[in-house]
């Protein structure tokens, strides 16, 4: 295959190179750095944070299984990929996505338990129901993957074939096939909707009770305290599956090759990096333990 990724935009090239390389150090940075601020903070070592651990490394993993590449392509001419790094690169960037859109729904179940019920979350989210909910996520994940390469796997393709975008996208493989993908674009839309409704249901859910719940705390101030901890959550939701629901469960939205390449961008470049600046700038106990990091590292005059 050869990646066209933005090869119709000469000109630009090298400044596209140098937005994608921030982005990727900023991403790198950011999500290892809270991976290890959580594991070496014990004031951190709570149900919500290890969840927030596995999102940021979630996070780190789907951004470098596309950005190397599409930095590649923008500074090299020879944009191919070989039939086997293309289905590889499609089958892990699934079974991030799949873990991400579940890791968020756990959170947000985190946040329900945590405010709805305060009393028995210790029991309702102990250590081995972490465990649980994130082996879950990862594992049904790496099943919808293998589905998706599987029914890929099953396609006919022709000698060259280029694929109109800059990572190897289900859309953007089937239209290159030379058999019929009909299956294979049926079992993608049923899983990606089957994904997104589940999720989203339990999103959603927490999230009513979660209000109904502040509504009818007697404080402001402790309301207020309560919705800005579930608040931060909320950006990285609305991005995320808007772009997901965007690309996969809307007829006909892939009409426009730019609009697909922009909503690419979003869920696999651009979302891995906020995520991490989401939650650190929003998180009074994050940027108490990068404080505190920062002045322990420092040397003393």
């Amino acid at each position: 295959f050869i990646l066209l990724g933005f090869s119709e935009y000469s000109d630009f090239q090298v400044p596209l190179f140098m937005v994608f390389l921030t982005i990727y150090m900023v991403t790198v940075v950011g999500n290892r750095g809270m991976i290890m601020i959580i594991r070496i903070n014990p004031k951190l070592h709570t149900p919500m944070y290890f969840f927030l651990s596995h999102l940021s490394f979630v996070d780190f993993c789907y951004s470098s299984v596309v950005t190397p590449k599409l930095l590649e392509n923008l500074v090299v001419e020879d944009r191919t990929i070989s039939f086997i790094g293309c289905i590889m690169q499609f089958f892990f960037l699934c079974i991030f996505a799949v873990a991400e859109t579940y890791m968020l729904a756990v959170m947000a179940y985190d946040r329900f338990v945590a405010v709805f019920n305060p009393l028995l979350y210790t029991v309702a989210v102990s250590p081995k129901h972490c465990l649980f909910l994130v082996a879950v996520s990862y594992s049904w994940s790496i099943v919808s993957s293998l589905t998706f390469a599987y029914f890929l796997l099953t396609l006919s393709f022709c000698e060259t074939n280029f694929i109109n975008n800059f990572v190897c996208e289900h859309a953007a493989i089937v239209a290159v096939s030379c058999s019929d993908p009909y299956i294979s674009q049926e079992i993608i839309l049923v899983s990606a909707a089957f994904n997104e409704i589940s999720s989203l249901m339990i999103i959603l859910t927490s999230y009513i009770f979660i209000f109904i719940t502040i509504m009818k705390m007697p404080s402001t101030g402790r309301r207020y305290k309560t919705f800005s901890t579930c608040a931060s959550h909320l950006p990285t939701i609305t991005i995320f599956h808007g772009t997901i629901l965007f690309l996969y469960c809307v007829p006909n939205s892939k009409g426009s090759g730019i609009m697909v390449k922009v909503a690419s961008v979003f869920y696999t470049v651009v979302i891995p990096m906020l995520n991490p600046l989401i939650y650190s700038l929003r998180n009074k106990d994050v940027k108490e333990a990068v404080r505190k990091l920062v002045n322990t590292k420092l040397p003393c005059h």
